[in-house]
């Protein structure tokens, strides 16, 4: 699918259809990702929980799949993608992983100068763990926009396998 130059919500709905593929768990949250190079508006990568092998959430699936594709480790990123990304996640990206994998807000932070805004869906529940993903987002320069308007769609589909109460 390719959505119109600033149609941010298209892409956050691409993503929804990319966290319908994430096996449902009663540990986890249901995420889809798009990495855009917003100055082409073309996607350069797209993941979602648990797409690849481990305990991987979707903007850590983008970028394993894009350090591939590059011939790179994930921690150069930087070296070999444009200076114009935006993010577009269901969620907010997580600040503590209980897994011990690198939080994805870490992550996104390797690529500050490069992802420019991040734009979500819904910010992360405190179910797990208590996020300050938005904070240390903005305060290393990168802005976050929360595209409203799904939340509910998207919050069925994340807690999808989990115990309802």
């Amino acid at each position: 699918m390719k959505s119109e130059p600033g149609d941010h919500k298209a892409l956050i709905l691409e993503a929804l259809e990319l966290a319908r593929k994430s096996p449902p768990k009663p540990t986890n949250f249901r995420v889809g990702a798009i990495l855009l190079d917003s100055s082409s508006n073309e996607i350069l990568a797209t993941g979602y929980t648990l797409e690849l092998p481990g305990n991987t959430h979707a903007e850590q699936c983008c970028f394993m799949k894009l350090a591939e594709k590059h011939g790179v480790a994930e921690e150069r990123l930087s070296e070999v993608l444009p200076s114009s990304l935006a993010l577009y996640t269901t969620m907010e990206p997580c600040s503590e992983r209980l897994s011990g994998n690198l939080p994805c807000v870490e992550r996104v932070l390797r690529l500050a100068g490069r992802i420019r805004t991040v734009y979500v869906g819904v910010t992360e529940p405190e179910k797990f763990v208590s996020n300050t993903g938005r904070k240390t987002l903005q305060d290393a320069g990168i802005d976050v926009v929360h595209i409203h308007g799904l939340e509910k769609e998207i919050m069925e589909v994340a807690t999808a396998g989990h115990a309802k109460g």
